[in-house]
């Protein structure tokens, strides 16, 4: 008799998760978007290179009827456009408003007004997390918009340390499915609120193998929403040793940009990317573009300066002026910039 009435209530509690499951994803799933963006990339040498536009695909969650969308940096960093797709088929172009690439989170703005109210999520406290809990997932993976997976909280780690404290990441562990197109959708405790953005899984296929990890609401909420830190929109590469000898560096090392998205804090500084792609032992890099001497005066010759420098342009303000010297085709130049003031973040 025990034994059928454990089974009973097993099947009891079983069903009425599922059944919570349900109605959560059907409260949420508004909120969250397929988020589609374009970059230019380069392929071939010389004479055969072509420069062709690449579509990326990603998910987000609306935070405030301004139409302000949280997702993963890399989803965002160096596009030229971006499209968001609602849940209605409705799709409407956004712009990058803040970005944090390190801690993989960015806010992303509407640029124009969808036809219909805004579903919003809310943001929970990601320290009252617990590993064991279970957890969801809304996502677009390969392009599936609004698919739905579920799991447990596997770990948490923090390495807001790192760096003397300037690079500040903070991550979810889960079981929940994440594969490309998931990236930047949210992870939503049982309560429906959102505790994390989908970031990266760690894999030996590049499939999901059961380990996905989130960035925390709780970094996104300080990062995007109190420090907004500027959007750069480059993709740039530290180069040393032999590699900065024969780009005939006048110093030991430099950091090489290989994209600047359009209307970015490095487009606005006048930077110029890449256009030219070397093989290097079995590899491609995309050079020809300027490369970083210093900022602000700081060498860029070495981690502790790179971190100091981007710390720099992390806590940029209104008014403030940004300098670098930089190698463009074997002449050295200086460029600056006073930052102009960006759209302050409301939330609603």
């Amino acid at each position: 008799m025990k034994t059928i009435i454990l089974l009973i209530s097993f099947l009891y509690v079983t069903f009425a998760t599922s059944q919570s499951i349900s109605e959560l994803y059907e409260e949420a799933n508004a909120s969250v978007v397929l988020i589609k963006t374009w970059q230019p990339e380069i392929y071939g040498q010389g004479k055969m290179k072509t420069l062709v536009t690449l579509e990326g695909l990603g998910s987000g969650f609306v935070i405030s009827n301004d139409g302000d969308i949280m997702t993963a940096a890399h989803i965002v960093q160096n596009a030229t456009m971006i499209q968001v797709v609602f849940s209605d088929g409705e799709e409407v172009p956004a712009q990058v408003l803040y970005s944090y690439p390190t801690a993989d989170v960015a806010l992303i703005r509407l640029t124009e007004s969808k036809s219909t109210p805004l579903a919003v999520v809310t943001l929970a406290d990601s320290d009252k997390v617990k590993i064991g809990d279970q957890v969801f997932v809304i996502g677009s993976p390969f392009g599936l918009g609004h698919s739905l997976s579920v799991g447990y909280i596997s770990g948490k780690y923090s390495r807001k340390q790192v760096s003397s404290g300037f690079i500040k990441t903070e991550f979810i562990q889960t079981d929940a499915a994440v594969n490309e197109g998931s990236s930047g959708g949210p992870l939503f405790n049982m309560k429906g609120e959102v505790i994390g953005i989908a970031s990266f899984i760690l894999s030996h296929s590049e499939g999901f193998q059961g380990i996905s990890f989130a960035a925390t609401s709780n970094i996104a909420k300080e990062l995007l929403c109190d420090e907004r830190p500027l959007w750069t929109g480059i993709e740039a590469y530290f180069i040393t040793g032999p590699l900065a000898e024969i780009l005939n560096l006048p110093q030991s090392a430099g950091v090489m940009v290989q994209k600047v998205a359009p209307k970015s804090l490095g487009d606005n500084l006048g930077l110029r990317g890449s256009f030219y792609q070397l093989n290097i032992e079995g590899g491609q890099l995309d050079v020809g573009g300027d490369i970083l001497l210093t900022f602000n005066d700081i060498p860029l010759t070495n981690e502790k300066n790179l971190t100091m420098a981007w710390s720099i342009i992390h806590n940029l303000q209104f008014g403030d002026t940004l300098k670098t010297t930089i190698l463009r085709k074997g002449k050295i130049m200086n460029l600056s910039l006073k930052i102009p003031k960006t759209e302050k973040f409301s939330s609603n």
